[in-house]
């Protein structure tokens, strides 16, 4: 088996609310309750539940932008808290994230080419004379032409500026690409574009993938595996198929009856 490259282990995480109306003294909700989980090299894992259940938080956490309040996220085996402060930029390049609209995750101020060069910076890729061909080759990955680098995100259309948040993401090389509900912005046909380039880019670069997404169709054909998210908690986990033909929850069985899901699956490695 695969090693762990990924994994959260009790993972939760509250947030406070403020004192309002009826409610006198302050208060907290917990968004993500002891969820564990791990994420093997190479594999393509969905994350499904409606909308409100966690799953950007869990994200998030995942990510190192939220740090939990009990549990942990560790790297390759190891906890994040436990990389030593030379090894964080490392570490950063390990998990990368493509958010789900695309407009608003890029800087309307910086080109495309500033963009993707930015992460090459931060974390010391190349040379700087390296830095033009690297950007040519993530837009060149992500099949936009390397004239985009020139462009504002306002001259792309919602499908490009996508390509460019996942052209960003790829820059580090990453083990893991968490897509937080990538395509929840975009019409179908374009949709299913970024998928089939999510499928490629994966196997051709062997790195793991979190698709969360409340599209089950879209996780059916991409994913191997499946978790599924409801009030915070992991509910439900297993092959995707396997999960989707004869779920154990029945939660699990309302989401795939309301998606009218075709359970004549297509094979993820095919795409």
């Amino acid at each position: 088996m695969a090693e762990a490259v990924l994994a959260g282990v009790g993972l939760v995480k509250r947030f406070r609310l403020r004192p309002s109306g009826w409610r006198q003294r302050a208060a907290s909700v917990e968004a993500v309750h002891e969820v564990t989980l791990d994420i093997r090299e190479g594999e393509a894992v969905g994350l499904v539940g409606e909308s409100g259940c966690g799953k950007s938080t869990l994200a998030r956490l995942l990510t190192g932008l939220l740090a939990p309040d009990q549990g942990e996220v560790r790297l390759r085996g190891r906890p994040r808290r436990a990389w030593a402060s030379g090894e964080r930029l490392a570490a950063h390049r390990i998990v990368q994230m493509v958010f789900q609209d695309p407009t608003n995750s890029l800087n309307p101020r910086m080109t495309v080419g500033e963009s993707l060069e930015e992460p090459i910076l931060i974390h010391r890729l190349v040379p700087r004379r390296e830095r033009a061909p690297r950007v040519a080759s993530l837009l060149n990955a992500v099949e936009l032409p390397a004239a985009y680098a020139r462009r504002l995100p306002r001259e792309l259309s919602g499908g490009e500026r996508q390509r460019v948040g996942i052209a960003r993401a790829l820059a580090t090389d990453p083990a893991v690409l968490i897509c937080d509900e990538p395509i929840a912005s975009l019409d179908v046909s374009v949709g299913a574009k970024i998928l089939a380039l999510l499928g490629r880019l994966r196997l051709e670069r062997r790195m793991a993938l979190l698709f969360i997404s409340h599209d089950l169709r879209a996780v059916a054909a991409l994913c191997e595996r499946l978790l599924v998210m409801a009030r915070g908690a992991v509910v439900e986990e297993g092959p995707t198929a396997d999960v989707l033909a004869r779920p154990a929850q029945r939660y699990t069985d309302v989401l795939i009856r309301s998606a009218d899901l075709d359970l004549d699956l297509p094979d993820p490695q095919a795409l």
